[in-house]
């Protein structure tokens, strides 16, 4: 059973304003937001959290669906007492659960912004997380070790030092926390993580995609893994209410990698 102790999260902006809500990715948190949530304060009541089995949120055996993470932002939106449609913006797994959200609760949505991902689903995406998390040693007994080990021989797993697997492992640094043991390991559930993945792989995407009817925005990067221009493509065939950018040198993390543009289309977004 939920409750509100279960949910790290923090309200920004102003009291009373219109809703936004920020969904983060797969082994993100809320704080992932930071540097994109100030320039909305003052039109908006905003919305950060850990969804479950990420960050400081809790981390049970099981339950990571799609619909499972849908139900937490009710739950949520529902204890604060958020009961006008919200603006919901997610970022890859965060974008999938943002579309569960669209297509089980429309009422309470107003406009929609899918960061990088699509209907499509991705089977390689789940051999490659996999494959990361067992290229990475935890627990390091140390930060610093840890930090050498990204930055060095994970680095050299990925292929060599370039602007993306930089981003990738300093995502992955800042995924790391210090246990009470002093070890450092996983922030996150790492079978919450891939059952995350799992139970996505079997939902039929794009037929609740086909019926999402209030106004939605997908911003992809330019290098982007996740969603290829095809896709992006086909989404923008969907109806006249599906807007599409593509944000040039960026990959997966548009928001990180370029947060000023990526800031300025959601403003251009919401105005309208």
């Amino acid at each position: 059973m939920r409750t509100l102790k279960n949910f790290h999260y923090q309200i920004y902006g102003t009291q009373g304003a219109k809703k936004l809500v920020f969904l983060h990715g797969l082994m993100g948190a809320g704080a992932n937001w930071r540097r994109i949530v100030k320039p909305f304060e003052a039109d908006f009541e905003i919305l950060c959290f850990d969804q479950r089995g990420h960050g400081r949120s809790f981390q049970p055996i099981s339950g990571y669906t799609p619909q499972d993470y849908a139900d937490d932002l009710v739950f949520l939106l529902e204890e604060l007492g958020w009961s006008d449609p919200i603006h919901l913006v997610g970022h890859s797994m965060g974008g999938r659960n943002a579309v569960m959200f669209a297509g089980e609760y429309p009422e309470r949505l107003e406009k929609l912004v899918i960061e990088d991902i699509g209907p499509e689903a991705n089977l390689s995406g789940l051999e490659r997380i996999r494959g990361y998390l067992e290229a990475i040693p935890v627990p390091f007994a140390s930060k610093a070790i840890a930090k050498s080990y990204l930055n060095n021989e994970f680095i050299e797993y990925l292929g060599g030092l370039n602007p993306q697997t930089k981003t990738l492992s300093q995502y992955f640094y800042t995924n790391l926390t210090q246990k009470e043991d002093g070890s450092v390991g996983w922030r996150f559930s790492r079978g919450g993580i891939i059952e995350s993945m799992e139970s996505a792989r079997y939902i039929d995407w794009w037929e609740i995609w086909k019926n999402i009817e209030v106004p939605t925005l997908v911003v992809r990067g330019e290098h982007s893994e996740e969603l290829t221009p095809e896709e992006l493509d086909a989404v923008s065939k969907m109806g006249d209410h599906y807007k599409t950018e593509t944000i040039l040198s960026s990959g997966h993390w548009v928001h990180f990698e370029q947060p000023d543009r990526f800031i300025q289309v959601l403003k251009d977004f919401f105005d309208k």
